[in-house]
């Protein structure tokens, strides 16, 4: 369910102790609806449009500060400032953070972010050297929201509308996809990378790449990430 719902609100969640809570308006609670049986729907107070900036927290992932920009940059750290919108995280998702300890143990090279949401880990390959990065997705306020992210934070990236799963991917070195264990298979074939960050799934999940052979696993609390290396 949690990662049904990840797909759904890539915006973040919130988890209390007998339900999982949603921020959205009427388009999202018909697909809420849509894909769950049990949707129960409570008004909000006037105001609720800002509450979502709450959830969003700043973490720190080796020498990266990773946050929103009402957060002050930790001094010391190469800061990563994501000013998700509505519709985006920041990173401090466990799969963002998961992709991000695995990336940091990569040699630097040319790097792809597939379904790059606002941006997050184009962002940090940049900070820590990857070049070029290139940054996709389909959905293009996701495109629109990690071009203003790329320019805030003063870095070089090629962000583009494709969509991944019928589009030529450019070959890279380091590739990352961080979907649902269904998208991350789907993609697996159409990638062209020598190294695959792959997260998005649960840790009791394993995604199948018969191209690829994995060589390290990182799990958090719920979900997965997994690095391959080109077979």
């Amino acid at each position: 369910m949690v990662a049904q719902l990840l797909e759904l609100a890539p915006s973040g969640f919130v988890e209390e102790e007998d339900a999982l809570v949603v921020y959205t308006d009427g388009a999202g609670l018909a697909s809420l609806r849509a894909r769950f049986d049990q949707v129960e729907v409570t008004p909000v107070l006037p105001g609720w449009e800002d509450e979502w900036r709450r959830f969003h927290l700043p973490v720190v992932v080796g020498p990266l500060w990773v946050g929103p920009p009402w957060h002050e940059p930790q001094p010391g750290l190469a800061p990563v400032v994501i000013d998700p919108g509505r519709a985006f995280g920041t990173g401090a998702h466990e799969t963002t953070r998961l992709c991000l300890e695995l990336l940091l143990e990569l040699d630097r090279g040319s790097f792809l972010d597939v379904g790059c949401g606002s941006g997050v880990l184009a962002i940090a390959a940049s900070r820590l050297g990857f070049a070029p990065v290139v940054a996709l997705d389909v959905d293009e306020a996701a495109v629109d929201a990690a071009r203003r992210n790329a320019a805030s934070n003063d870095v070089d990236l090629v962000v583009e509308r494709a969509d991944a799963t019928s589009d030529l991917l450019p070959g890279v070195d380091v590739a990352a996809a961080n979907f649902t264990l269904e998208t991350v298979e789907a993609l697996g074939p159409r990638i062209e990378a020598t190294h695959l960050i792959a997260s998005g799934y649960l840790v009791a999940e394993e995604p199948r790449l018969p191209r690829f052979r994995r060589t390290e696993r990182r799990t958090g609390e719920r979900f997965a990430a997994d690095l391959f290396v080109r077979k």
